[in-house]
This record gives structure tokens, sequence and C-alpha cells, in this order.
């Protein structure tokens, strides 16, 4: 048993901390911090890029709570639409646009962040450099075919757990554990 989310209760829960791969999905975010920790200074001293980001959810037929993940477009991995703040809206309108330009779905975000994540940004000139993601919740109302950068990113809706495994990040990992906690109350 990993133990990561002992923290909470319920006997679903419980059962995740016991499962092979997401102990394995652990170990990985062992090795992101190792990656993450030569920039912990600059971090500290505000040095981080800011962007917004959106856990999209929706309930499926059986109602159960779905998350949306996409591919970046350099590596591939999987993460939640993000991007820089957007001049004249608000950080939960903002993620409402990535969303919409990155995969397509329309809804409205909460207001009230749900959290945050570091990661590594690969800039321009290959150059990384620590940002600090505002995650938003976004509840799906609208699915579109046609929008922005469709074609760029692979798109996938799965269980909090699934999208938590998928993830490299470990603050994501949490927060979208936390979409799970908030659909099982």
């Amino acid at each position: 048993m990993c133990g990561f989310y002992n923290r909470f209760s319920g006997k679903d829960i419980s059962l995740i901390t016991q499962h092979p791969s997401w102990c394995a999905a652990m170990k990985k975010a062992d090795r992101y911090l190792a990656r993450l920790a030569p920039h912990a200074s600059s971090l500290m001293k505000g040095g981080a890029a800011h962007q917004i980001g959106a856990i999209c959810y929706r309930t499926n037929e059986t109602g159960a709570v779905e998350v949306l993940l996409i591919t970046t477009r350099d590596s591939g991995r999987w993460t939640i639409p993000k991007g820089w703040p957007i001049k004249n809206l608000k950080p939960h309108q903002a993620a409402e646009r990535e969303a919409w330009e990155e995969a397509g779905v329309a809804g409205k975000a909460k207001k009230r962040a749900l959290g945050y994540f570091t990661y590594l940004k690969t800039l321009g000139d290959g150059q990384t450099t620590p940002s600090v993601v505002e995650v938003f919740r976004l509840k799906v109302d609208e699915l579109h075919l046609e929008f922005p950068e469709r074609g760029e990113r692979e798109v996938a809706w799965l269980s909090p757990v699934e999208a938590a495994r998928r993830v490299q990040e470990p603050e994501l990992k949490g927060l979208l554990m936390r979409m799970l906690k908030q659909a099982l109350r």
C-alpha cells in the first residue's frame, strides 16, 4: 500500500492506495520532484511563471464523474488545458477560454480556484522555467468538434483515479483526486 491518500476516508478511496499501478505512479512522482528541486530557490523568491488551468469535468451516463485530460503539443505528456493569463479576462474566464481552445469544451468555471500545481515549462528557446498553474473547476456543458487546436492534441475523458495516474505532477494528481472526493459526497 502506497499510503499517499490515507488522509481520505471511505471504502472506495482505500482501494486506490492498494492498486499496483497507483503505487508505480507515486514512484514516478518522486522522480518528478527530483527534477523540480533545482528550481526551489527561484520558486521561493517568486520567480515562477503564472498560468491558468481548468480541470474540466462531466457526469457520464452511469452517474460517475469523468475529467478531461489532453496531451501537450511538444512532449505528448498528459495534462489539463492551461495557458497564460489573458488580458481583460478574469482567471476563471481565462480557464474557460483555454479549455475551449485546447479541447473544444464549453462550460462554466468556478470563480474560486480549486488549487495550484507546479511544473517545469519548456520555453521556445529550450530553457525550462518553473510555472505555477492556478486551477479552476469547469463543469462541461458542451463538446465541440471544431476548435482552434483540434488535431494538435489527444483528448481523453477518464475517471479521476485514471487521470491522476496519467499526469506527472504530484500536486495535479492531488487536485484530480479532490474531484473524486467531492463526487463521493
